[in-house]
């Protein structure tokens, strides 16, 4: 297991969403690697926080302008 495999496999890890073997692999490899230890840690903090948060309202100008932009793109990468 390498650091750069931990790193494609982390949200999956998180999902719980990996065979029982790459589990393993990657717990193994965490456990002997701080850097990833402190990656993994650090996404897992960072979605908890997310996960608590209360939405923020945009305002109205700003929602008018964020639709017309993807209006546009959508439009843009249909003509292609």
């Amino acid at each position: 297991m390498s650091c750069r495999m931990l790193l494609r496999e982390v949200s999956n890890y998180l999902d719980a969403d990996i065979s029982p073997d790459l589990r393993r692999q990657l717990e193994e490899h965490i456990a002997k690697c701080p850097e990833c230890l402190v990656i993994l840690d650090t996404t897992r903090e960072t979605i908890e926080i997310y996960q608590r948060c209360e939405p923020y309202p945009l305002p109205e100008p700003v929602q008018t302008r964020l639709r017309d932009a993807l209006r546009k793109y959508c439009e843009e990468s249909q003509s292609e």
